[in-house]
């Protein structure tokens, strides 16, 4: 089940956290199992809303095979328009009013680092965030807080090690949203670069709220940089990619695999303008045929037709959906019937070598009481035009 509401915004207080304690189960009745989530289905990162809508398509599938744990999941997800003030809001409503049992694939690192004190001080988990901010694999701090995909860090560490590798001698433009997800991939770069950052890249920045990103890129241009790096949510990596094919630069050009759907960004900013462009990887490319056969990609694509035939096939967003909720699932299953809290978070601490249908070969999801960093591996790959394709070797972030 699926509702969706708009509340108005409001500020909350948020207190200091808590440690593991005793079981408490909430949102779980003999039948039932609630779970909380908010998503931007409407605002500057709208086109993130599929995510959303995959993981209530999930739960449904779920819920037709009946259900985890002998219950069924009333999945309940608000529009938070990409707002850190609503993300507030919303949350105080799943979880004190819906009680929900725990939040899952909350997007966006503004509207997270909002209420991540307040799930902490609640004792709600705060499971698989849709974001790849570093600070999610705290446990020290955050212990009810775990993120899902490889961190935004990480990223940029890779980014920065291969940019080195084929221009030693780079200058460097990076582009980033001014929060702490643009953040990371900021200090990424510096972890490679140390003491020879400030002599080698310009750095330009924006608000979710501007309207566009053209005079930054333009700014940018003008430093001589021969490398660009994109850290930005899709509508305003599409401008991008539009503005520096527009003004004839041909920097190397790093973009956010949070902005790498062709459906969303690749397509919007015209396939050919972004020719060349390399980002990273740890799912399957829902458009590239060498995954036809691939049984992963067959029940990933039986799935969409069954439950989403009105959503786009070349949308990534639903595959990031499919993988998440997947591992969400296995968390409950691992549960076997004890839904309190406490267990839940044993659980998702005990994640071990687990395949999940649409990641690449090679990547699998690991945690440990000490690990909330469950996907660290990635691979490089070029957009053609067409598709993107991978090259090299799957990337431990750790060894970066």
């Amino acid at each position: 089940m699926m509702q969706r509401r708009t509340l108005l915004a409001s500020s909350a207080a948020l207190l200091a956290v808590p440690r593991l304690g005793h079981a408490v189960t909430v949102g779980v009745t003999a039948t039932e199992l609630k779970i909380g989530n908010f998503m931007p289905y409407s605002g500057p990162a709208s086109a993130y809303g599929v995510i959303g809508r995959g993981d209530a398509a999930f739960f449904k599938m779920v819920n037709d095979q009946g259900g985890v744990g002998g219950r069924q999941i009333n999945f309940i997800s608000y529009d938070d328009g990409y707002s850190p003030p609503r993300a507030v809001e919303q949350t105080r409503r799943l979880v004190e009013q819906d009680h929900v049992a725990l939040l899952f694939h909350t997007l966006g690192t503004p509207s997270n680092s909002a209420i991540v004190r307040y799930t902490n001080q609640r004792r709600v988990p705060h499971l698989f965030l849709a974001t790849g901010a570093d600070k999610w694999g705290n446990y020290q701090d955050t212990p009810w807080t775990i993120g899902w995909q490889p961190s935004y860090r990480t990223e940029a560490q890779i980014y920065a090690k291969y940019m080195l590798e084929q221009k030693p001698n780079a200058k460097i433009a990076l582009l980033y949203q001014n929060d702490d997800f643009g953040k990371d991939y900021v200090t990424g770069v510096k972890d490679v670069l140390g003491s020879r950052f400030d002599g080698m890249v310009t750095t330009a920045s924006y608000e979710v709220t501007d309207p566009t990103v053209d005079s930054q890129v333009v700014s940018l241009r003008g430093s001589g940089a021969d490398v660009m790096v994109t850290a930005a949510t899709p509508k305003f990596a599409a401008q991008t990619i539009r503005k520096i094919h527009d003004i004839g630069w041909h920097p190397m050009h790093f973009l956010s695999n949070v902005s790498i759907s062709i459906a969303a960004v690749m397509r919007p900013a015209g396939p050919e303008r972004g020719i060349g462009i390399i980002t990273s990887a740890y799912q399957k490319d829902i458009t590239d045929a060498t995954w036809a056969n691939d049984p992963g990609m067959r029940s990933w694509r039986e799935w969409m037709r069954k439950y989403l035939p009105e959503g786009d096939i070349t949308d990534s967003g639903y595959a990031t959906a499919f993988n998440a909720s997947t591992t969400m699932l296995q968390v409950l299953k691992q549960c076997e019937g004890d839904f309190s809290r406490e267990n839940i978070m044993r659980q998702v601490a005990n994640l071990h070598d687990l395949e999940v249908p649409l990641l690449l070969p090679g990547i699998k999801v690991n945690t440990s009481p000490t690990n909330f960093h469950p996907i660290r591996q990635m691979q490089l790959q070029k957009w053609s035009g067409e598709h993107w394709e991978r090259f090299g070797d799957v990337i431990e972030g750790a060894n970066v």
